[in-house]
């Protein structure tokens, strides 16, 4: 068994300006933020881990106390992320999970035990960032550069919170890539990259294989690492890093082999049930499970979970294999195929490129009967594939109603919205000035017998729930 290394002191939190939740959100709210307004130029210069890693060290190294799982990847790891947390609170440890971004609340991506970090702790946690943040602030303004960013502060506190917690271990979400992404100061038991698709090209890079190599920098010395990359040019990239940094690595259809069946297949909705087929060296074996999360796509999401519990496991994370199947039944997360209403039915999902859009569209596909009326609620952020996201999309709904989300200024103008519909086939589309419009809309052109779906962006999927 591994032992367990002491948690950090921490010092009793300042009193500050920010002593109520309102305060921290307006502070944060001044900040840098690239989930809102993209960075420009050199990556580079937007992105690096050397301002967290002098935050973190002002605040006792938190981090460093913690025991992690790190996942990353263009799609699925929020699931893989929740599926490896709940198989690990079966197992009976305490949990912590860091996701991005939230659809609701800045609570969701700070979670112990599956439950969103609470107001006193959220305030307890920033109390001891922002004043460390504040002094980075002052020393880069003097040099003429600028503090830590939006992301990376909130990384910092989730470590604070975490170390203060006690947890076991936690399950570590990148915000963006992987190698210069905040969250890779840590150093993982294991790390997992789930499905690697085209996705923020103008920061990762414009091939698979770049972007690739981005997630890869997540891969440490000899940590054990597990891949669900399918696309041969990813493969050889990670493979590359894995032996470069003498790392075990696991595929998904190499090592360890998954199948899926919907629990209905008139209701794609209700989950689907999975047999996963694990590596040979855990000596495990066959597991049946079923899983919460509607999607073929969540089947691949489960076996890398599930490896990586296994690999926890031998790491010295004690998981009984029963563990396994029992939290992959409970794992759930707002915005992944949510039916969020009937009559007519609507469901709200946050993705947000091409292949995430094609996943949605095979998931949904029993649902999507010419016999009733479909209408798609369509806004996504300006820096992605519009126009084939949309072209991937028509053909499987009789109406699109196009919109734009206020919470972000990388939303893309209407305009290009209608341009892109029209190239891709669709009739005129219907236009609203809000999302809760462009719901009002939909249900209305559904009827009590259709169907909606809500896809695009994490931002349409969060201002839908808000107004609905």
């Amino acid at each position: 068994m591994q032992k367990r290394r002491k948690p950090a002191s921490f010092q009793e939190p300042p009193r500050s300006a920010c002593g109520t939740r309102p305060a921290v959100i307006a502070w944060l709210a001044r900040r840098q933020d690239f989930e809102r307004s993209p960075p420009h130029g050199d990556p580079a210069a937007s992105f690096g881990l050397a301002r967290v890693r002098r935050l973190l060290a002002a605040v006792g190294s938190p981090h460093e106390t913690l025991r992690v799982a790190h996942v990353a990847g263009t799609k699925g790891k929020g699931s893989t992320v929740a599926m490896l947390a709940e198989i690990l609170r079966a197992a009976g440890h305490k949990v912590g999970r860091y996701t991005s971004p939230h659809v609701h609340r800045i609570e969701e991506r700070i979670c112990v035990d599956g439950r969103p970090i609470g107001t006193r702790d959220l305030i307890a946690a920033f109390a001891t960032v922002i004043p460390a943040a504040e002094d980075m602030d002052r020393a880069a303004a003097a040099r003429g550069g600028r503090g830590p960013t939006w992301f990376e502060v909130v990384t910092a506190a989730a470590f604070v919170h975490f170390a203060r917690a006690n947890v076991d271990i936690v399950v570590l979400e990148t915000g963006l890539g992987g190698r210069l992404d905040a969250t890779n100061v840590c150093r993982p038991l294991v790390s997992v990259i789930t499905s690697v698709s085209l996705d923020h090209m103008s920061l990762l890079g414009k091939t698979v294989g770049r972007i690739a190599g981005e997630k890869a920098g997540i891969i440490k010395p000899g940590r054990l690492v597990v891949s669900g990359a399918t696309a041969p040019p990813a493969r050889r990239v990670i493979a590359a890093t894995a032996a470069r940094r003498r790392a075990p690595l696991l595929q998904l259809g190499r090592d360890f082999h998954v199948s899926w069946r919907p629990l209905d297949d008139r209701d794609p909705l209700l989950g689907g049930e999975i047999k996963f087929r694990p590596p040979a060296e855990f000596a495990a074996a066959s597991i049946r499970s079923t899983l919460a999360m509607a999607g073929r796509h969540q089947a691949d999401n489960a076996a890398l979970a599930a490896v990586a519990a296994l690999g926890l496991d031998a790491a010295g994370i004690r998981v009984p294999p029963a563990a396994i199947p029992i939290g992959l039944a409970r794992a759930r997360l707002p915005a992944r195929i949510e039916r969020i209403a009937e009559q007519p039915t609507v469901v709200v999902d946050a993705a947000h490129n091409v292949a995430s859009m094609r996943s949605l569209v095979e998931s949904l596909a029993p649902l999507l009967n010419p016999r009733r009326r479909r209408v798609l609620v369509f806004a996504a952020s300006a820096d992605k594939q519009v126009e084939e996201m949309l072209a991937v999309a028509a053909g499987h709904f009789d109406t699109v109603v196009v919109t734009r989300y206020a919470a972000s200024r990388r939303a893309a103008p209407v305009e290009r919205l209608i341009d892109a519909t029209r190239a891709a086939g669709w009739r005129q589309p219907q236009i609203a000035s809000t999302p809760r419009e462009a719901l009002v809309i939909a249900r209305s052109r559904a009827g009590r017998g259709g169907f909606v779906c809500v896809a695009g962006s994490f931002f349409l999927a969060a201002e839908v729930a808000a107004g609905r």
